[in-house]
């Protein structure tokens, strides 16, 4: 199977321990993650050849970064040696009514520090079947944007697939330009879109018919969020699926969990009821893993291809850390109604 190529920036991540808050805590727990990094691991936990292209620095922290995602079977070949740090964001994790709190500390990074033709993207997507890129990274720097948009048209020239999850952060945006200026140019060579109830509407204006985006709580109904796949497939008409990930947040270790595919008739799937999450953070990019190998391995089956993403995201949430580490045997007993959670002997 050709490979799949993802880009954008990894970040150490400093976590409190358990439910602390941070200034409950005297030490923090280390591990790495990034919106297309953990998809890389999603892919490679799944049997697909992926490689993950960024800019690090020629430091021990950059080393150990890339020393982990080998250990995934993630291909670091073209990751680009370059600038001063790695980004860092530091997490507390939430209980009940309390959220989760991020906060980032990734400006000057190595990867924001980016600039045009810096990256060889015809050699990095030679053989490559999927590229996928997110919000995230054009978020970063006018540089960083640059290079996406580059690497969206080398794929779009060599007949790549390009999917992007449109992840809107809004802290992010700091470099002087909006995301509603950048981001059309770029969605406008993607063939998969995924975003959530609120990206569309942040980033294009786009809002579901007769529904609230500001509601947090309980369920979500995929049928109300057709007309805004319509409307990204009016705008984008390169477009061919574009995918929702539907979560309904009932408090912060309780959410339920679902999506919807359109692609020209909607496709939606099971709910999940979410009652204990261990973590959440990457539970869109599990989900985008999982749309990926859905996608590529059961070609011409949207039911399907959609079911494995948003079961694979379901297990992500009982998983410490950004990366999904589970398996397709995992996956497919949950698509199949395996939840009970019994130990397997």
């Amino acid at each position: 199977m050709q490979k799949v190529v993802t880009f954008g920036e990894i970040m150490l991540r400093l976590a409190a321990p358990g439910y602390k808050r941070f200034i409950q805590s005297d030490h923090l727990t280390a591990t790495f993650g990034g919106g297309e990094a953990n998809v890389a691991v999603s892919l490679a936990n799944y049997g697909i050849p992926v490689e993950f292209v960024t800019r690090l620095p020629d430091n021990d922290i950059a080393e150990w970064c890339i020393s982990d995602l080998r250990k995934m079977n993630v291909d670091t070949q073209h990751i680009l040696r370059g600038g001063e740090r790695v980004g860092i964001y530091f997490l507390e994790t939430g209980a009940v009514a309390r959220p989760s709190k991020v906060v980032y500390d990734r400006a000057y990074s190595s990867i924001s520090e980016v600039e045009k033709g810096m990256f060889d993207w015809k050699e990095i997507l030679k053989g490559a079947s999927w590229f996928h890129w997110t919000g995230i990274t054009p978020a970063l720097s006018q540089g960083a944007a640059d290079a996406c948009l580059e690497a969206i048209r080398a794929a779009n020239e060599l007949g790549v697939t390009v999917s992007c999850d449109l992840n809107y952060r809004k802290n992010l945006w700091k470099y002087g330009k909006k995301a509603s200026e950048v981001m059309p140019e770029l969605v406008n060579g993607c063939d998969v879109i995924l975003g959530n109830e609120e990206d569309a509407e942040k980033v294009f204006g786009i809002k579901p018919e007769g529904f609230n985006v500001e509601q947090t709580a309980g369920e979500v109904d995929a049928a109300e969020f057709e007309s805004v796949c319509k409307q990204l497939m009016h705008q984008f008409p390169r477009a061919k699926k574009v995918i929702i990930t539907l979560r309904g947040s009932i408090n912060a270790n309780h959410n339920t969990w679902g999506g919807c595919l359109y692609s020209g008739k909607l496709y939606q799937s099971k709910r999940y009821d979410i009652t204990h999450i261990v973590d959440r953070v990457g539970g869109g990019d599990s989900f985008m893993g999982g749309l990926i190998y859905g996608l590529l391995t059961y070609a011409g089956n949207d039911q399907k291809a959609l079911d494995f993403a948003v079961a694979a995201s379901c297990l992500k949430h009982t998983i410490y850390g950004d990366f999904n580490l589970v398996t397709v045997p995992e996956v497919e007993a949950l698509m199949k109604g395996d939840g009970s959670g019994r130990v397997v002997r």
